[in-house]
């Protein structure tokens, strides 16, 4: 089993036996978009309070003779700088408690997070850049 395995499993196995207060699929699911919130929250005040990073959006413009296969090199994150060390370890425990009720979604209908991951990662592979997400 690679280490990346071990440790989604290892994971469900933290959150099935520590998920007590939350664990109605109604509460884990309201937590999840909860959690999805504070994400973008804490993204948008390293944009907003921080200034670490910087947004600049506009319209992707792609060459109209641009080949599907160059398409990446022409579209943008329009994200600028780079997340400070406050701002990353914020993020990193809002994305945590964002897998948290992830998997605790997983755990209450049955579904192996590691399965989910690998049948998804074959998907990608298999489909390439025509996976189109």
């Amino acid at each position: 089993m690679a280490k990346s395995d071990k440790t989604c499993c290892n994971f469900q196995e933290i959150v099935k036996e520590n998920l007590v207060r939350h664990y109605s699929i109604l509460d884990l699911v309201s937590k999840f978009q909860e959690s999805n919130a504070r994400v973008n929250r804490a993204l948008f005040r390293a944009v907003t309070d921080c200034g670490c990073i910087e947004i600049h959006s506009s319209k992707q413009t792609v060459p109209s003779d641009c080949s599907f296969s160059e398409l990446k090199q022409y579209l943008k994150s329009h994200i600028e700088g780079e997340l400070c060390e406050n701002c990353r370890e914020i993020l990193e425990a809002e994305l945590g408690q964002n897998i948290f009720y992830l998997t605790g979604i997983c755990n209450a209908l049955g579904l192996d997070l590691e399965d989910i991951i690998d049948k998804e990662g074959k998907r990608v592979e298999t489909l390439g850049m025509f996976h189109l997400r």
